[in-house]
């Protein structure tokens, strides 16, 4: 944790849509993946999301593969300042831009695509803010661990919004000793992985989760 206490700059981001295109690369025979977001950019506008080629996006990056990872839609209140880790380039993606925003670091072995619930470290320099009062949306490992929910993803289940995550966990296949939960923050929550890599799970619904330190 940052020795001083983050500060939110931006407010008002429960439910802003958003969308990220992830290609994936090598770099000295080890794979890492680029995080392309529109996030402060647009609303990642559906006609121009669902214009997007994938084919085209591997080509245009010079990437081994491209996951297309949205569209999705904030379940946080605000953040704070970023530290930049990776240059920060903003390009066009077929008429709009978008911007490198982070990487994704694998380990020798660990596969480009992750299972859901597997765990992921992603280099994205961010602080998180979670208001005090607001409902979280929690996956808890059988040690008590829990994640909290960052996004909701419509690409895999378009019914999904944040009016209904409450009922979320009754559609999901948890792993054995998981469980989902619902709560209200009692005080603010600050999830702040500026000079540290974030540790992040999705469901099987896409939704992402991150540690909370």
């Amino acid at each position: 944790m940052s020795a001083d206490k983050p500060q939110k700059i931006v407010s008002d981001m429960r439910n802003v849509r958003y969308g990220e295109v992830l290609g994936v690369f090598v770099r000295d025979t080890e794979l890492y993946a680029e995080v392309w977001g529109t996030q402060m950019l647009h609303d990642c506008p559906m006609e121009w999301w669902n214009s997007l080629d994938p084919e085209t996006l591997k080509t245009d990056l010079g990437a081994l593969g491209i996951k297309m990872n949205g569209p999705r839609h904030w379940v946080l209140d605000g953040f704070g300042n970023k530290t930049a880790h990776i240059e920060p380039v903003i390009r066009d993606f077929n008429g709009l831009p978008m911007r490198r925003i982070a990487t994704v670091e694998f380990k020798p072995g660990d596969k480009p695509v992750t299972s859901p619930y597997e765990e992921r470290h992603v280099n994205r320099g961010a602080v998180f803010f979670w208001d005090a009062g607001t409902e979280v949306y929690e996956l808890v490992r059988p040690d008590g661990e829990a994640y909290v929910m960052q996004a909701l993803c419509n690409a895999v289940d378009e019914s999904l919004s944040i009016d209904n995550l409450a009922e979320l966990g009754s559609k999901l296949q948890l792993p054995q000793g998981w469980s989902y939960r619902t709560r209200i923050l009692e005080e603010d929550l600050v999830v702040d992985t500026s000079d540290h890599f974030a540790t992040v799970v999705q469901d099987e619904k896409e939704n992402t989760y991150t540690l909370p330190y």
